[in-house]
């Protein structure tokens, strides 16, 4: 995913970090250092990501991110006009770091492929645990339509990798593109119910059930479409484990 470009919302990035506001001689606030501009931009967004990930985004203050980065409140205003951008700000760092989790290795049967972009989603999702479920789940008081625009593209991504990676050449066809959408809503909801539950389900068995469901989801659609028809036709010949699998279920 390419970086968005800031919103009109947020405060053009300041041309050099200013000293400390406070009065000569007083003592500084504890672990405050100067940083280059993007430098301490970065780091008030890796803060606010740690706090997002353990916290619902509307118990996080200003305040909060100012105290744990080591900055006054007046400094993280001159980089975020309100905790909206830099909300946003760190929603969109989240979004190109998961995006860049979709890369699909390159060796292994389509499956075993499938299997380790599942593995660092879910190593994502465990990192950012609160914070993830907040976002899907959606009612926060900072959700707002570029928020929302920010996880449909991470979803376009994932959509148009996951079609890449089945062989497609070319525009995928309404039910194809369908089945993939739904397949990507299947996961995300199996994570927020994983995040709910406490991880009851190990990892790497909620991991394979989801794959298992997506060659099941295949071999349905394929019946209807000629297009997932031959992508099916394509993995059966290439992945013993999706074989394995559609025969003990026909048995």
């Amino acid at each position: 995913m390419t970086a968005t470009t800031p919103t009109s919302a947020e405060r053009p990035t300041p041309a050099a970090e200013p000293a400390a506001p406070d009065a000569p001689g007083a003592a500084r606030r504890p672990g405050y250092r100067r940083l280059p501009v993007q430098q301490r931009r970065e780091q008030l967004i890796a803060v606010a990501l740690e706090l997002f990930a353990s916290r619902p985004p509307e118990e996080v203050s200003l305040d909060d991110v100012a105290e744990a980065a080591g900055a006054s409140r007046p400094l993280v205003y001159r980089y975020f006009a309100g905790k909206q951008q830099l909300y946003e700000a760190a929603l969109r760092s989240a979004a190109e770091e998961l995006a860049g989790r979709f890369t699909v290795p390159p060796d292994g049967t389509p499956t075993e492929q499938l299997a380790s972009v599942l593995d660092s989603y879910f190593a994502f999702v465990a990192e950012h645990h609160t914070g993830y479920g907040a976002l899907l789940r959606g009612g926060s008081v900072v959700e707002t339509a570029r928020t929302g625009a920010i996880v449909d593209e991470v979803r376009r991504v994932a959509l148009r990798r996951t079609v890449r990676h089945l062989g497609v050449r070319g525009e995928a066809g309404p039910r194809l593109t369908l089945l993939v959408r739904s397949w990507i809503s299947v996961v995300e909801a199996s994570a927020l119910s994983w995040l709910d539950e406490g991880g009851q389900i190990e990892p790497t068995a909620l991991r394979d059930w989801l794959i298992d469901q997506f060659v099941v989801m295949t071999a349905a659609t394929a019946a209807h479409d000629p297009q997932t028809a031959g992508v099916l036709a394509a993995l059966l010949e290439l992945d013993p484990r999706a074989v394995a699998l559609l025969r003990r279920l026909g048995s």
